[in-house]
């Protein structure tokens, strides 16, 4: 058992795959629906879950969505909660494989969690989000632009952020645009994550009458990666694409520049940035990863600057990043929602109420940050943002340039 205090009276416990931590005063996960009647919400708490990956291949993001998530929590909780309801969280270890994140999900709801929120990625998200739904749970802020979490007949699950199309739409014209390119490869996870990243390389594509050059696969939660490069150097592309985690992205790009390869990497928010940018070192100058929320050092928008503020109350020597930031906006929609679909001294507030206050507020800021969803809309936001590494630190960027 490992146990890290994040921040004054409140900890995290860490403990095997699939068990519980905690972060709240005072709360163990089979008590969190006591008092409750099963949905989450008390007179003086509102529990949430989040099953994401926190230890494995993939546990920088888990780590980092809960961090940005329990900031917004804790920002809440500082100023009296909702209505007075203080927000806590419960966590458990899926290690981004499905299976642990059935188990966590149907945990979690037993639990009498009030919604899940800030999961790690499109395998789990796939296998989860159902549950939740069958069981009438909210889905809340996943980290994966995968089109299975955007259809319009889910209305138990709220997007924060754009989709992988829009990603791969956004690279894809910049590359064609800005630089003339045709010849465009894609590196991909060979999993439903991957699978969806190929679907929107694709359809930019076509869109532009231009053929895929080449690709290649490697499997989830390794970094086995040289087979996929020396299929996709054959292809001699001016570019590649890269849809997975970065560990393995990483790997990808350092041995193409040892191989000598020219060519242009491009990464989806996904792959975890801050983490990408360890894993490179000092050769990751040209490296471009679309984002879908803003830049996280920009204080000149009100809700970076209480970002800031927030994930360092948690943790004092937090540093900030994308999927943080990522995790807090999902934490700041929710607070935000339960604020105004409730009323002080009523009482606790209902999912129902929380999900239709979403779908009839129309275009809400949240301090920079506008999201908007409406009946069969549950994607938030469209913006999909450009960053470079140059020089061992990500710049925002409005083009991409021949270097």
């Amino acid at each position: 058992m490992r146990v890290s205090p994040v921040g004054a009276g409140f900890r995290i416990v860490m403990v095997a795959a699939g068990a519980c931590a905690v972060s709240g005063t005072g709360v163990r996960g089979q008590e969190a629906g006591s008092g409750s009647g099963g949905d989450g919400a008390s007179a003086d708490s509102i529990v949430f879950g989040q099953s994401a990956a926190f230890s494995g291949f993939a546990v920088d993001l888990g780590s980092n969505m809960h961090l940005g998530v329990l900031a917004a929590f804790e920002e809440a909780n500082r100023t009296g909660g909702i209505h007075g309801r203080v927000l806590r969280l419960i966590t458990e270890d899926d290690r981004y494989e499905g299976e642990l994140a059935i188990a966590n999900t149907r945990k979690l709801i037993a639990d009498g969690v009030f919604a899940l929120i800030g999961a790690v990625g499109t395998p789990t998200s796939r296998v989860a989000w159902g549950i939740a739904s069958d069981a009438r749970v909210p889905y809340i802020g996943a980290f994966t632009g995968a089109g299975l979490l955007r259809g319009a007949d889910q209305p138990w699950v709220v997007n924060l952020r754009a989709s992988y199309i829009q990603e791969t739409e956004e690279m894809v014209a910049r590359l064609t645009e800005d630089l003339g390119f045709s010849r465009i490869a894609i590196f991909y996870q060979d999993d439903s994550y991957g699978h969806a990243g190929l679907t929107g390389v694709r359809q930019a594509l076509d869109k532009r009458d231009l053929p895929l050059v080449g690709q290649g696969t490697y499997v989830r939660n390794t970094a086995a990666v040289k087979r996929a490069l020396l299929d996709i150097r054959e292809s001699d592309p001016e570019a590649i694409i890269t849809i997975g985690a970065y560990r393995a992205a990483a790997q990808f790009i350092l041995w193409a520049k040892k191989l000598g390869m020219r060519a242009i990497h491009l990464n989806v928010s996904f792959v975890g940035s801050n983490s990408l940018l360890d894993e490179l070192g000092g050769d990751g100058d040209g490296v471009v990863v679309t984002q879908v929320v803003p830049f996280p050092r920009d204080t000149e928008l009100p809700v970076v600057r209480d970002y800031q503020a927030a994930i360092r109350q948690v943790d004092a020597s937090a540093q900030p990043g994308f999927v943080s930031l990522e995790g807090y906006l999902a934490g700041r929609l929710v607070v935000e929602a339960l604020r105004a679909s409730s009323e002080p001294g009523g009482p606790p507030p209902t999912r129902e109420a929380f999900l239709q206050w979403l779908v009839d507020v129309g275009p809400y800021d949240l301090g920079g940050f506008e999201i908007e969803y409406g009946p069969g809309d549950n994607q938030g936001s469209d913006r999909v943002f450009l960053t470079e590494i140059r020089q061992g630190r990500f710049v925002p960027i409005t083009e991409l340039r021949r270097r």
